[in-house]
């Protein structure tokens, strides 16, 4: 009995530090112009952690991967850009020089509207972070951004 209960106890901590994830994610839009509008979202990474660049090399990390979902009232203009303090370094565990970002980063994509109309953009972002010690498995996270 009292292995049993010792059992769910680990399991429930681990569980409950799994969903404890060390980036906080946060979305706004920035209206430029009547018709253009830029999306930020934002990743707020916990002290030690590290979350990887888009430019991430094959063969490393899991790159981070915004996808926006189609929406015939939207013309992405450009590719999203990164803005933060971006650090190379050579990890041998990967064998490749990795970038990635600590404490924050941005992630903006300019979108224009197709015609005036309240709308949102939506989409998936797809990211790994690591520590000194370990990995975490990539996770995909949905998100929503009204442009009004």
């Amino acid at each position: 009995m009292k292995q049993t209960l010792l059992l769910c106890l680990l399991v429930s901590v681990s569980l409950f530090s799994l969903a404890q994830s060390p980036v906080k994610w946060s979305y706004a839009a920035n209206k430029k112009d009547n018709q253009t509008y830029e999306v930020k979202i934002t990743a707020t990474i916990n002290p030690g952690w590290h979350l990887y660049s888009q430019a991430t090399p094959d063969g490393g990390p899991v790159a981070t991967k915004i996808s926006f979902n189609k929406n015939p009232l939207l013309l992405m203009d450009g590719n999203t850009k990164e803005v933060g303090n971006m650090v190379t370094k050579h990890e041998e565990v990967f064998g490749v020089d990795t970038k990635y970002y600590a404490d924050r980063v941005e992630f903006v994509q300019t979108v224009k509207l197709k015609a005036k109309a309240k709308t949102n953009a939506s989409g998936q972002l797809q990211f790994m972070v690591c520590n000194d010690q370990q990995c975490l498995p990539p996770t995909t996270v949905n998100f929503s951004v009204g442009l009004n």
